[in-house]
């Protein structure tokens, strides 16, 4: 994926969502009006656009497409989007917000990288180049309405970002000329340099001329060698410019094509934050700093005639991880320092795998009023979020809310007119169940949807961080339920999350630790290692941290009974397939008791007969009940058909097995159906989870099934009754379905709900969404 797809940034607003912004935004004087915020109102999604569904309704391609930038017609019912993959645009009808409709495609004869609209015609910046040391590009010019080309323009180099000014009269184009990141160190100057182009809108779009800003030494930082990444226009036709790894900004009166002021973007002394992926365990601990960090920004905007933002993204040793506001003199208003990146570790969206880079790196930013309220909108690449923040106090933003998006948003689109963001996903590989997304949300009275969690602060007052949810356990009275993160972040924890209110609220981690050395006594119980593959003492070793956290893949979680001295039950799933050398067992499934501040107190192991047969996907869900545990396994093991449900009679300690009956695989993209949590109802009556391992618009199982073990023998093929389809649930929130359905519980008040696994925002596999939804008492439930 080249650089010049993966780091655009936003697209210019149509002429008639411009002109009201920045009319309303305080653009008639030279400071920014104050806003009235409106307490009731927030951004809520609406629907999710696959860009799949442009080559087939159903979205079973495995063609990579994407959407990067977004543009809407003056009436902003049709979005065009950029597709760099495909070197076309895509036009979508969002009359209805809720439903919004593919309108095809146009191939732009090279790499589309910007589009902006201005009247009846989307303006679309196109890369052509041969090679990085003869960057060429043209812009083409298409009709909205015949979605036909009606002209185009060439350019004297590559262009990265477009806009269009208020008036119409003026459209810029940044030309980055970016440089080869495979050429020695990837490092600048790597000429020819980048320029700023000026086109001069007068006559029919075949008559538009161009004119060319040399931006050449002005940055301390490689001055010969300038790389514009993207470009805004004020209400004065002034256009602000980034020079991302020059770390530079410059003001260009579109009227002369002169520079009239530039400067460095600077530096960030960051603090709180943590900057350590490896080694392992990561507790994603906030207590290190960086200093002068460049800022390094990518997407900007104009909030008046005098303000603007950036987005401070970052490239080469850069990226601030949060955005700045700006006066047109070159003095920073406010700084965000680390408040992104406590955000995004707060709703359970901490990227942990880009905490040695540039953290939830915000791409890009942009700006809108909303019924009298103006907005700053920023989005995050690698954590998927956008963040509102309120400009109501011109020069202090406080934040709003947060917003979901597919993985990897790039541009953001405010039509304030219709009350709508737009915010577009370029991420998209089927195989890894990512599809890239136009994210639909309208300003509403209504309470925020997004987060479903949110965590409380540690005493040093950053956020507890979280993700990777698994199992669920509800409390015996009122709405408390415990959840554990998996093997993601290699130190276990147990999560106290208080349901009553929305969003949920975890206020509590308790790290699992075995003082008593339980894991390692073990050693004593194992069989002599048949060969490498087996599971061995060197393995158990590696089972526990140097700081005392183990390292398990808990996947089920239970509340232990007053009988059996409370605490918890825990279902760690054992990792690797007997007799398989590409993957050694490295672990077995493992049931452990822990007292209520998570010491390991007892482990329980299967039968060896059974071990014998470990395939990957083991334990999943543990339940107490009636003087049992009962556990479910994901899958069938080796000479089986079936997945178990395994019975551990607490008194006797002998277990007994039957086997579950799952769907067929009905997905057109393939894959499998398994088993995840189990819950007790009583009476010897539990509801499972049945999913398959699908996501978006290739997803199809998700279940609540319940089963009845009153009488069944070992070996028996149980029966299952359905409860619930859990796909309308899913797709209620309006994006992608998210695939692993995890965690599942009874409340109190016999309310059930169930969670979903983020994957611990695994770096360009998972958007990090996390919901945590309310089902309500079920029917048979």
């Amino acid at each position: 994926m080249q650089k010049n797809w993966m780091s655009l940034a936003i697209s210019g607003l149509s002429t008639v969502a411009l002109s009201a912004v920045l009319v309303a935004c305080g653009s008639d004087g030279d400071t920014p009006a104050a806003s009235v915020p409106d307490a009731n109102k927030f951004f809520n999604r609406t629907a999710t656009f696959t860009v799949c569904s442009q080559i087939g309704a159903s979205c079973e391609s495995d063609e990579v497409t994407a959407a990067e930038i977004v543009a809407a017609s003056e009436d902003g019912m049709t979005l065009v989007y950029s597709n760099s993959p495909k070197g076309e645009i895509g036009f979508v009808d969002i009359t209805d917000v809720k439903a919004p409709k593919p309108l095809g495609a146009l191939a732009m004869g090279g790499e589309p990288t910007s589009v902006t609209v201005l009247g009846a015609h989307a303006i679309v910046a196109v890369n052509t180049s041969p090679s990085f040391t003869a960057p060429s590009g043209k812009l083409v010019v298409v009709d909205i309405a015949t979605r036909k080309a009606v002209a185009e323009i060439v350019l004297p180099g590559q262009p990265d970002s477009i806009a269009v000014s208020r008036d119409g009269k003026y459209l810029a184009v940044a030309i980055e000329n970016e440089r080869d990141e495979d050429l020695g160190d990837g490092a600048p100057p790597q000429l020819p340099g980048g320029s700023l182009v000026i086109v001069d809108v007068a006559g029919a779009p075949g008559a538009w001329k161009t004119r060319t800003v040399d931006l050449t030494g002005i940055a301390a930082l490689y001055p010969s060698d300038p790389e514009p990444e993207y470009v805004a226009i004020n209400d004065d036709n002034v256009a602000v410019v980034t020079l991302q790894e020059n770390n530079h900004i410059a003001l260009v009166d579109l009227a002369s094509g002169k520079v009239t002021r530039h400067f460095s973007a600077g530096s960030v002394d960051l603090a709180q934050v943590d900057l350590t992926d490896a080694p392992r365990p990561n507790q994603v601990s906030f207590t290190q700093s960086q200093a002068n960090r460049m800022r390094e920004p990518d997407g900007v905007t104009w909030l008046s005639r005098t303000r603007f933002a950036t987005a401070n993204e970052g490239d080469l040793n850069g990226g601030s991880r949060g955005f700045t506001v700006w006066n047109s003199e070159g003095n920073v208003v406010w700084d965000a320092g680390n408040a992104l990146e406590h955000l995004v570790a707060r709703v359970g969206h901490y990227n942990d795998k880009r905490s040695d880079a540039k953290g939830n790196e915000p791409e890009n930013v942009a700006f809108g009023r909303f019924d009298g309220t103006d907005y700053v909108f920023v989005a995050s690449e690698r954590s998927s979020v956008v963040s509102v923040y309120d400009m109501s106090q011109p020069d202090v933003p406080a934040f709003k809310q947060v917003l979901p998006t597919a993985l990897a948003p790039e541009g953001v689109l405010a039509i304030p007119s219709r009350k709508l963001l737009i915010v577009a996903s370029e991420a998209d590989d089927r195989a890894s169940l990512v599809r890239s997304s136009l994210n639909i949300y309208q300003y509403q009275t209504a309470a925020p949807a997004y987060p479903t969690i949110q965590s409380a602060d540690r005493a040093d007052g950053t956020p507890i961080p979280w993700s990777a949810l698994s199992g669920l356990a509800a409390a015996p009275t009122g709405a408390i339920v415990y959840a554990i993160d998996d093997s993601f972040f290699r130190g276990n924890r147990i999560f106290e999350i208080d349901t009553a209110g929305k969003p949920a609220k975890l206020q509590r981690e308790i790290r699992i630790t075995d003082p008593d050395g339980k894991i390692a006594a073990l050693a004593a119980t194992l069989p002599a290692a048949k060969d490498a593959n087996a599971f061995d003492a060197t393995d158990l070793a590696a089972m526990v941290n140097a700081d005392g956290t183990v390292n398990l893949d808990p996947e089920g979680i239970a509340l232990a009974s007053a009988a059996q001295g409370g605490g918890f039950w825990i279902a760690s799933e054992g990792a690797g397939t007997v007799g398989e050398a590409a993957r050694p067992v490295l672990s077995a499934n493992l049931v452990f008791k822990l007292t209520a501040t998570g010491v390991v107190q007892e482990i329980i192991q299967l039968p060896a007969d059974v071990n014998a047969r470990q395939q990957r996907f083991g334990f999943e869900g543990i339940a107490e009940s009636d003087g049992k545990l009962v556990v479910a396994f994901q899958r069938a093991w080796a000479g089986e058909t079936r997945p178990r449900i395994g019975v551990y009679d607490l008194t006797a300690k002998t277990w007994q097995f039957m086997f579950y009956p799952l769907d067929a695989v009905a997905s057109p993209n393939g894959g499998w159906v398994g088993l995840s949590d189990i819950t007790a109802m009583g009476n010897n009556r539990f509801m499972l989870v049945e999913r398959d391992n699908q996501g978006g618009p290739d997803a199809r199982i998700k279940r609540l099934y319940r089963i009845d073990l009153t009488g069944q023998a070992d070996g028996a093929v149980l029966a299952k009754t359905l409860v619930r389809d859990l796909l309308p649930d899913l797709k209620a929130p309006g994006g992608n379905v998210v695939e692993k359905i995890e965690g599942l519980a009874r409340l109190a008040n016999g309310e059930w709900i169930v969670v979903n696994d983020n994957d611990g925002v695994d770096d360009g596999a998972n958007s990090g969404e996390t919901q945590l939804i309310r089902l309500g008492q079920l029917s048979g439930g």
